[in-house]
């Protein structure tokens, strides 16, 4: 998505100077007011995108969450609920730039990443960059490309960064990527390694929305030109991409005690060993539950996370790192009860 910022868009906060190159440390004297200054600018941003994105408030948080924490989310939902408008408006608010990848079949790595192609006029190699140089990537449908196109988002999403020709390109940061994945078709599609879903910090389920948000939905959209009434790039610029940074560089300075740290920890450890799992989350589940609950700290004003943080990052950080044994499955249960039961043994620290 490349829109130039609308002519007087609202002041971002006032943050320590930062580039998108180098971010230096928060000094200390002035963490609190830091702390303070990006959980306003997060709601700024959850503002505008709510208004295009109705009715999902919970899963705006978790994308939020997943961007500041740094993150890749893979999206789950059924068709026309308007993924590709929340990852549009995301980017509309800091002024980055958007790419989308259709997934298909026939896709090719280069087609992502990009490739070297001759020059006759110069009789020199002359790089083409893919879709996946931008600041947010959705990956549409992801599961219906074959495992060798898939695994090449896995440098982009672990390294940030590309390497065409033996030669290693980054990313501009701010980066995310958000794959997309239909629950109902299954002909046709490629189940995502392993490796490739502990990438994404979260799977966040989007549903139907309620009677009365889905009604103004309708409303909205059907007051525009062919449908197009609820346009993501209505929504205000409130930040750069610098801002979004710095952000994640605070994000990032959240306390988290050694309680919480190892509360964290028992949970993972718990579903290797609870029953009705067949695979349990492995050390990065911890690392991501930790990453989440700093984020959601944040955005609820606090410099420091709680177990309360920690327990509403669970569902979306482990449910794609664990497998059901195939009892369970065929009888119906839902990886996401499980996963309440798991937490409901593990004791959280009281101080």
């Amino acid at each position: 998505m490349n829109e130039s910022p609308s002519p007087n868009p609202t002041s971002p906060p006032s943050f320590p100077s930062a580039t998108a190159s180098a971010i230096s440390p928060v000094p200390e004297g002035q963490l609190d007011q830091s702390f303070v200054d990006a959980g306003e600018l997060i709601g700024k941003i959850r503002d505008q995108v709510r208004r295009v994105f109705h009715g999902q408030d919970e899963v705006i948080e978790q994308v939020l969450a997943s961007f500041l924490a740094g993150g890749h989310v893979l999206l789950e939902g059924k068709p026309g609920l308007g993924k590709t408008h929340l990852v549009l408006a995301l980017a509309r608010t800091f002024g980055g730039d958007f790419s989308r990848i259709q997934f298909t079949p026939d896709l090719m790595p280069s087609d992502v990443t990009g490739h070297s192609l001759f020059d006759m006029a110069s009789q020199t190699f002359r790089l083409r960059k893919g879709p996946v140089f931008a600041n947010l990537l959705l990956a549409d449908e992801i599961n219906r490309a074959p495992a060798k196109t898939q695994s090449a988002l896995l440098e982009v999403m672990q390294e940030q960064q590309v390497t065409i020709d033996g030669d290693s390109l980054a990313l501009p940061p701010p980066f995310m990527a958000l794959a997309t994945q239909n629950p109902i078709e299954h002909e046709g599609t490629y189940p995502l390694p392993e490796a490739q879903l502990d990438r994404f910090i979260m799977k966040i389920i989007i549903d139907y929305p309620g009677l009365n948000e889905e009604r103004d939905v309708v409303l909205r959209a059907a007051s525009g030109a062919g449908g197009r009434g609820i346009d993501p790039r209505s929504v205000d610029v409130v930040c750069d991409p610098a801002a979004m940074i710095q952000a994640q560089e605070i994000c990032a300075a959240v306390r988290a005690v050694d309680e919480v740290v190892d509360y964290a920890v028992r949970l993972v450890r718990a579903t290797r060993e609870a029953r009705g799992i067949a695979l349990g989350a492995g050390t990065r589940g911890a690392i991501s539950l930790v990453r989440v609950g700093k984020a959601y700290a944040l955005m609820a004003g606090r410099n420091f996370i709680t177990p309360d943080d920690v327990k509403r990052a669970v569902a979306p950080v482990l449910r794609h790192r664990v497998a059901l044994a195939p009892e369970l499955a065929i009888s119906g249960h839902h990886i996401d009860e499980i996963l309440a039961s798991v937490v409901q043994t593990v004791e959280a620290p009281r101080r």
